[in-house]
């Protein structure tokens, strides 16, 4: 990967829906040259998804929180964690360290969707000993967008 396939990373997730001419003019490429590369990103699973960026609240599923929970000693991860997938409102499932076991993050339409989804979905999960949940008042921030000069080599010698 070099500068120029960050270069369209990085226009890519602002907007996927850029054209390869339009690209090809911001990076200094031909259109064709552009296409490969696009299509060479999307080929090696380093763009692993192409689709639209839904406002949560505009679609109604106005409550987001985050849920700790815990597992019995000897409960099955990653039955779990397939159970987890399954799950529509589960936005996210992570295995963590610490005194949690997982962390997951998901939005409902409210506490009434919030409750049905703890009761009914979460909690009778083989292994699931106790959940703790944090209702999010506000957001400051929330992005798909990876920032790729703080996670990727430095360019040009040292």
């Amino acid at each position: 990967m070099d500068e120029l396939d960050l270069q369209i990373l990085r226009l890519l997730q602002s907007d996927n829906r850029r054209a390869a001419a339009e690209l090809a003019e911001i990076v200094g490429l031909s259109v064709s040259a552009t296409s490969d590369r696009v299509r060479r990103l999307n080929a090696t699973g380093v763009i692993a998804a192409n689709r639209a960026v839904v406002d949560a609240r505009q679609v109604g599923a106005t409550l987001c929180a985050f849920i700790f929970v815990d597992l019995e000693p000897r409960a099955d991860e990653r039955a779990l964690a397939a159970a987890l997938r399954a799950v529509p409102e589960v936005l996210e499932a992570h295995h963590i360290t610490g005194p949690h076991a997982w962390l997951l993050k998901l939005r409902v339409r409210d506490t009434a969707a919030l409750q049905h989804l703890l009761v009914d979905q979460l909690k009778p999960l083989p292994g699931v000993l106790r959940t703790e949940t944090i209702i999010v008042l506000d957001t400051a921030k929330e992005t798909t967008e990876l920032g790729l000069d703080a996670v990727l080599p430095p360019r040009g010698g040292v």
